[in-house]
């Protein structure tokens, strides 16, 4: 199932994450760092979310307090509240 979320206070503007079961299949980051997003995307894909949040929250970017990766982290923990 794909899911759609909306990153605050970072560069990009949407993430369209597949996943299937507990499993991403692939992460699409529309706006930001463009080498970053493509490179997050792809060493997620086929990864487990619970691993792939573990290694992503609290990435900082800029001392924002956050940043595309902790954000894809912070979507993935929203995804396993609905599952």
């Amino acid at each position: 199932m794909v899911y759609k979320y909306e990153p605050k206070d970072v560069c990009s503007r949407e993430m369209d994450i597949d996943v299937e079961g507990n499993t991403i299949k692939s992460v699409k980051i529309t706006g930001g760092c463009d080498g970053n997003t493509q490179g997050v995307s792809i060493l997620v894909a086929g990864m487990n979310i619970d691993d792939a949040i573990r290694k992503l929250k609290g990435i900082d970017c800029r001392g924002r307090g956050t940043s595309c990766p902790d954000q894809l982290a912070r979507a993935l923990e929203k995804i396993k509240a609905k599952m």
